[in-house]
């Protein structure tokens, strides 16, 4: 039976896994020297932290690898994770730690945690458990549709008031995802769509009310720098312009590992939010086209998962995970090419942040999971099914003779 378990385990999903964080690794690295050695005297700062990260989230990813996923739908470890991430953005939001203009940070010595960051696989798991759960009477508003929906709503409220409003939209878009595929019908996601026109008219003028503290001049400058970024290329479209120049001046092969011009303080946050232009500037198409092939493998290996699990939570799962992989790149690849407005999110497995990397290393090992008893079973099934089509031919024809 162990035997058949490791043979199930899904390998080419986590070998991509790998490849992406370890080259995510290499490029933090190259992307962050200047700025480490500039602000800390320490040209690895960056790249220490980010390695110590790595080897935490590949063992949270060895631990939910092999833990059976369908442990997380039940009830009493349902409810204390929901308590628990509520309970980590009230602690955040009393006493975390201000950083970019955002408290969203939980301090443990000279190291921080972003709960919100984890935030996003409890929505994942809390709805597609109770979603799960709820198949025979999914339609009813009250008992199945709109509990998890109140759920949300509190952990997005939490992280918007931080404020993080790219986080809190990530985890209301995958809330969205795991609703439309949870097999509700087209009246009830009429009801839904309704209710969301009601309520935004209903916060808008309470929105604007508070004019002054929602729009903050920040936000504005990104919508500003976003539309026409060359008109203000010295100030709100600065980081933008500088996006383009380090995308366009790469070409086919780069300008050679660690040969980045914009990382010497031409591009801010060039370890972060806008590392998949320095590995344009760097490794040129072919760079960029690893980093985009592997992750839309992975996004895709992910619906491919959920459309074999035959089991609604492994499903919704696999749904769940593999759209906050595709919703949080795209946010991050749309704000770079000038696409959609900066928000501050960034490129799975390849950006510099520990509470980001650890989580979606956690998020891949209950893929991979999903992935091996869809595997097992497909496997198993199959081999039953192929003996007893062998040995029924041989049982026929030893009595037709008589």
């Amino acid at each position: 039976m162990l035997k058949r378990i490791i043979k199930s385990y899904d390998y080419p999903l986590i070998i991509a896994v790998c490849l992406l964080c370890l080259f995510g690794l290499v490029m933090v690295y190259s992307s962050s020297m200047v700025l480490a050695a500039t602000k800390f005297s320490n040209p690895t700062f960056f790249f220490d932290r980010q390695k110590f990260s790595l080897i935490l989230g590949f063992l949270g990813f060895l631990a939910t690898m092999a833990f059976p996923y369908k442990a997380y739908s039940y009830t009493k470890l349902l409810i204390a994770m929901a308590l628990f991430s509520i309970g980590m953005l009230v602690i955040v939001y009393t006493f975390g730690h201000t950083a970019n203009n955002a408290q969203s940070w939980l301090m443990l010595g000279t190291r921080g945690i972003q709960p919100s960051e984890f935030s996003k696989l409890s929505v994942i798991i809390y709805l597609a458990a109770v979603y799960a759960k709820k198949q025979s009477y999914i339609d009813q508003f009250d008992k199945a549709v709109m509990p998890p929906i109140l759920f949300t709503l509190i952990i997005c409220g939490f992280v918007a008031i931080q404020p993080d409003i790219g986080t809190a939209f990530i985890i209301g878009m995958i809330a969205v995802t795991i609703i439309l595929c949870s097999g509700m019908g087209g009246k009830t996601l009429t009801k839904l769509a309704l209710l969301a026109m009601i309520g935004i008219g209903i916060s808008s003028p309470i929105i604007m009310m508070q004019y002054d503290k929602v729009f903050t001049e920040e936000r504005m400058s990104r919508f500003h720098g976003f539309i026409d970024p060359f008109e203000t290329e010295e100030d709100a479209g600065y980081q933008l312009v500088n996006s383009y120049i380090a995308l366009g001046s790469g070409g086919f092969t780069g300008l050679g590992l660690g040969q980045s011009v914009q990382k010497f303080g031409y591009l801010p946050e060039a370890h972060t939010d806008f590392i998949m232009a320095v590995i344009a500037e760097e490794l040129g198409v072919v760079g960029v086209l690893f980093v985009l092939l592997l992750l839309l493998f992975i996004i895709l290996r992910g619906f491919m998962i959920a459309r074999k699990c035959e089991d609604p939570f492994g499903s919704l799962l696999a749904i769940g995970i593999s759209s906050m992989l595709a919703i949080q790149a795209f946010i991050n690849l749309g704000g770079l090419t000038g696409i959609i407005p900066i928000t501050g999110v960034t490129l799975p497995f390849i950006s510099y942040g520990g509470s980001s990397l650890i989580l979606l290393l956690l998020s891949m090992g209950i893929l991979v999971n999903v992935s091996m008893f869809v595997n097992y079973h497909d496997n198993y099934s199959q081999k039953t099914k192929e003996k007893v089509q062998y040995t029924e031919p041989r049982f026929a024809s030893k009595y037709s003779s008589h």
